[in-house]
């Protein structure tokens, strides 16, 4: 008598090992999807943070809070999401502003924006920032994810597209990058 040993397909392994892959705790109701960013200074600069990123559902306006060091005193910087997680040559190498909708750059609350346009970090006297924000367009989940991109901190103020100029309404304006790191999942 011959006995078959039934063997899972790849297929029917990668669907279990993707359902089984989630963050918050489902079995107990929460879908909140959670990623976190360190963010780096650039060669021959000083600017870090760590900015945390909350989604409780896809539907859910995105909770993005951070600290920042090691800034230009009473200075506020530009802050985005760009396209790319490459790091590979530093900063330069994140691309532009995340814009998967093909619009001009906006301020955070603008009603025309990238979805990586987040506006400024506020520094104080001791050159710390924090970042308390809430967003409906970023995502941490879906086409348009942020997840594996990049936050980008800048040397200048970003004009919120207000600056008169094409760069501006690129850019706004913000200048060189000072400080980077990527978007990851975090539990």
């Amino acid at each position: 008598m011959l006995t078959y040993l039934a063997l899972p397909t790849t297929a029917a392994i990668a669907g279990y090992a993707l359902s089984q892959r989630r963050t918050g705790d489902c079995d107990k109701g929460d879908t909140t999807v959670r990623a976190i960013c360190l963010v780096n200074p650039e060669k021959n600069q000083e600017a870090r943070g760590i900015v945390h990123f909350e989604q409780e559902n896809q539907y859910a306006k995105t909770h993005i809070h951070g600290k920042f060091a090691k800034l230009a005193r009473n200075h506020a910087h530009g802050f985005h999401i760009h396209a790319y997680g490459n790091l590979s040559q530093g900063c330069v190498t994140a691309g532009p502003h995340y814009n998967p909708h093909g619009t001009e750059h906006g301020g955070p609350f603008s009603s025309v924006r990238h979805v990586g346009d987040l506006g400024n970090v506020f520094s104080d006297s001791n050159g710390e920032a924090t970042l308390d924000h809430w967003d409906s367009q970023v995502t941490l989940s879906g086409p348009t994810s942020v997840i594996g991109r990049a936050c980008v901190l800048h040397k200048f103020t970003d004009d919120h597209g207000y600056g008169g100029t094409a760069e501006s309404k690129k850019t706004g304006s913000a200048g060189p990058r000072i400080g980077c790191g990527v978007i990851g999942l975090d539990a």
